[in-house]
């Protein structure tokens, strides 16, 4: 059985494999550190967060901070004498009290393959700008936003209809399995740490609603990244006669698709798509959802809307 006591810092679902492999590979978990309830769902009753509920159901003692600086939260994660922090989508920045607590810091399991997207969203970011591939980082904690050298990383190709979702779902759970050999290594003594690349550093900053913002003027792959990107929050979204429609799935863009409208414009409707001109090629829609109503394949949504070519959606 593994004999390093871990303190786990984690908050949402993308946590929540890192937690249960540590605990059924046989790693003492001393503490699961989570954020406080929040308010959820539609009646914002607090409830407790993925980890957390997953902490209770293991038996794992839960600490909630509301500060970590607090020395009644420092004092509580120190009587549970950890060798070492593991961390996966905290949500929140860690103090030097913090790192220097456990024996031999902390790693974190970080989705992306840093030194590309560090920061909060890396998922959603590298769906929306495109890329091929993205992965899972397993890195050392330093005062630094995500510049901690690297133990090891694994690899994932990003299909071009892939929404961000979907990506970080999978991630986790390849996060998850890259964690348990990295602490092995440590456990052993013989893990190897690579300082990250300072030419290839991006930002993931966190996102907004307003990113989901489409502009028509923009290349039809553009919009179709950022609508998969920003999939399942906070969504792509446009406007048609003043009302706000959330944009759910696109398709990717014929490579030689020209356009011949002007940008938002709808250029046709077929069984399966709604058909709209960009800045750059047209973009096919394919789930639309109204305000306040739900979400409905492109022609359902078309009819209910009455929408016809020579419509256009707005910025």
């Amino acid at each position: 059985m593994p004999a390093l006591r871990v303190a786990f810092f984690g908050t949402p679902e993308f946590a929540v494999p890192t937690l249960s492999r540590l605990i059924d590979a046989g790693f003492p978990v001393v503490a699961a550190v989570t954020q406080p309830d929040r308010p959820r769902g539609r009646g914002q009753k607090a409830s407790a967060g993925p980890v957390k509920s997953l902490a209770v159901e293991r038996g794992i003692p839960v600490l909630q901070p509301e500060r970590l600086r607090h020395e009644d939260f420092l004092g509580a994660l120190g009587e549970t004498a950890p060798d070492i922090g593991v961390v996966a989508a905290y949500g929140k920045i860690l103090p030097e009290p913090v790192l220097t607590l456990p024996r031999l810091g902390l790693v974190n399991v970080h989705a992306s393959l840093l030194p590309r997207w560090r920061g909060a969203s890396p998922v959603h970011r590298a769906v929306m700008a495109g890329d091929p591939e993205t992965g899972v980082s397993i890195m050392r904690i330093v005062k630094a936003l995500d510049a901690g050298a690297v133990f090891a990383m694994a690899r994932r190709a990003i299909g071009p209809e892939e929404t961000a979702d979907v990506v970080e779902r999978d991630l986790a759970v390849l996060g998850a399995d890259l964690l348990l050999d990295v602490l092995a290594s440590i456990e052993r003594g013989d893990a190897t740490e690579t300082p990250q690349d300072p030419a290839g550093v991006t930002y993931a900053p966190l996102l907004t609603k307003e990113e989901g913002r489409l502009d028509w003027s923009q290349p039809a792959v553009t919009l179709h990244n950022r609508i998969r990107g920003l999939h399942p929050w906070p969504h792509a979204f446009t406007f048609l006669d003043g009302a706000r429609v959330i944009v759910l799935r696109s398709r990717p863009p014929e490579p030689a698709a020209v356009s011949h409208g002007a940008p938002g414009e709808v250029l046709g409707i077929d069984r399966d798509h709604v058909e709209v001109a960009t800045g750059g090629g047209t973009l096919r829609l394919s789930q639309l959802q109204a305000e306040g109503r739900r979400a409905l394949p492109a022609r359902e949504f078309a009819a209910g809307a009455r929408l016809a070519p020579g419509a256009r959606f707005g910025s």
